[in-house]
């Protein structure tokens, strides 16, 4: 008797979805995904314009071996298929005083940096460093592909997660440490990446500050949309079936399982399992099935992470002294930061992250040429902001910035320019609020507070991306596709 494979559709086509559907094939099921753009990626999507090449998303790329494993699993090399180099330089940190600090896996280096700013604090910082190690041996290499569905799950880990001191922010960590302010704005800075304040995301996020010494920072030649371009080419050989151009209207719910989803396109499609790669919290807006007064709860107490302002910009002038990836602070943080999460406001002293792809990869702009983009942390639409006015004054503002701090005479040389803001994250993207990386990773909406791998509402629904455990980021994204591997 022929046993059927377990019919999977996977919904939505960033890194999670696309990691989720081939871990699933790998397993033999019969797996389609689903994309309403015409081109993969989410937020790792791929914007071309007059021979420039913008990634439109992430351009970090740590932990590498998580999207090697990916074709591992076929037995395919990698190496046939991307392109992945360590960057020396990581980020370059730039202060408002005009004042360098080149942050890399070169402890030398960052130690005599230090030294220069305060040489107290090399002895704080060789501490952290251990003290993040610790960390990131529990909270990643432990926790980072567990299910954390049953409230147990959680709770036998408390006594170690309150001995790494998971009460604390990062920045009160990073702050017992080091006494310098420039020192722990640098060391402090990390949760930004994954949409959390470091004055109220929990110290165990400082894992990220050891999981970036651990494997490095690295970039796709031909930037991050190759890693997509790669994948893709792996799904198609091995037969997962891929829809493009096509949204998910609804879906059939029947005694809390799902029969169905309907297309925009007017087709049905029958499943056994729904991967949803989607923002958790707008998929269940979506679902007409009553929920328990407690998950109702969970979801209306949900904080969101900021929404993100992202400038694109291609010029004809080649600056020369600008690293890959710079990060610009502004003369404040803490209300800085008070202002985007909290007071929902924009202010002109914004810090940004430039990312200069042409450092590493000439072939992303026309020749003679630079290709950049600029994000911005700014509110997420919970702030009522009007974006179609507000737009333009925020482009305006960080064009006269990096002019002064970075870039001479920018305005004149911008030949291809374009920007997005929270609008584009809540339409294009389906985020709740267009917040930039779903919910914030605070310890209450961290593994068993946030949003479930597996539904805890629907029988065969299950989540992968930004919004459930661990969480955002690439390294978070691909590893909330391993859990599947645990519990589907």
């Amino acid at each position: 008797m022929k046993i059927e494979n377990k019919k999977t559709i996977v919904v939505g086509s960033g890194f999670g979805g696309i990691a989720a559907a081939l871990r699933l094939r790998a397993k033999m099921h019969d797996v389609t995904l689903i994309e309403k753009h015409n081109d993969l990626g989410g937020r790792a999507r791929v914007f071309r314009k007059n021979g420039f090449i913008f990634d439109a998303g992430p351009t970090v790329i740590t932990a590498p071996y998580l999207i090697n494993e990916l074709f591992e699993l076929f037995n395919k090399d990698p190496k046939n298929y991307i392109n992945i180099t360590p960057l020396d330089t990581w980020y370059r940190f730039v202060f408002e005083d005009g004042t360098n600090f080149d942050y890399s896996g070169n402890e030398s280096l960052m130690k005599k940096q230090i030294e220069k700013i305060n040489k107290e604090d090399v002895k704080g910082y060789e501490k952290l460093v251990n003290f993040t190690k610790k960390i990131f041996n529990k909270g990643y290499m432990e926790l980072a592909d567990v299910s954390f569905d049953k409230p147990f799950s959680l709770m036998k880990h408390f006594p170690a997660l309150l001995s790494l001191k998971s009460y604390k922010s990062v920045y009160s960590l990073v702050s017992s440490y080091v006494k310098n302010e420039k020192l722990r704005r640098i060391l402090s800075m990390h949760p930004l990446l994954v949409g959390g304040n470091p004055f109220s995301t929990t110290s165990i996020y400082g894992l990220i500050l050891y999981l970036e010494k651990k494997w490095g920072i690295h970039y796709s030649m031909g930037g991050t949309g190759q890693i997509i371009k790669g994948l893709e080419q792996l799904m198609i050989e091995e037969n997962i079936k891929i829809i493009k151009g096509v949204e998910v209207n609804n879906f059939v719910i029947e005694k809390n399982k799902i029969q169905k989803i309907k297309l925009s396109n007017e087709k049905e499609i029958y499943a056994d399992n729904i991967v949803c790669n989607a923002d958790p919290p707008s998929v269940y807006d979506k679902l007409k099935i009553k929920s328990s007064l407690l998950f109702s709860l969970k979801r209306r107490r949900m904080e969101y992470s900021m929404g993100l302002f992202v400038y694109y910009f291609g010029t004809k002038k080649i600056y020369k002294n600008i690293k890959h990836h710079t990060i610009k602070f502004g003369i404040k943080y803490k209300e800085h930061l008070e202002d985007i999460f909290n007071n929902k406001k924009l202010n002109d002293d914004i810090s940004y992250y430039l990312h200069k792809a042409t450092a590493t990869d000439k072939t992303m702009a026309p020749e003679g040429h630079e290709c950049f983009y600029v994000l911005v942390p700014v509110p997420n639409n919970l702030s009522g902001i009007n974006w179609s006015l507000e737009g333009k004054k925020m482009k305006d503002l960080i064009i006269n910035k990096m002019e002064n701090d970075l870039l001479p005479d920018l305005r004149d040389n911008i030949v291809e320019d374009f920007y997005l803001t929270p609008d584009y994250f809540e339409k294009e993207l389906n985020t709740k609020y267009g917040s930039g990386f779903s919910i914030q990773p605070k310890f209450s909406q961290s593994a068993y507070f946030r949003f479930h791998n597996k539904s805890e509402i629907c029988e065969n629904l299950f989540f992968v991306g930004a919004g459930t455990h661990p969480g955002a980021g690439i390294p978070g994204v691909l590893s909330s596709a391993k859990v599947l591997d645990k519990i589907l």
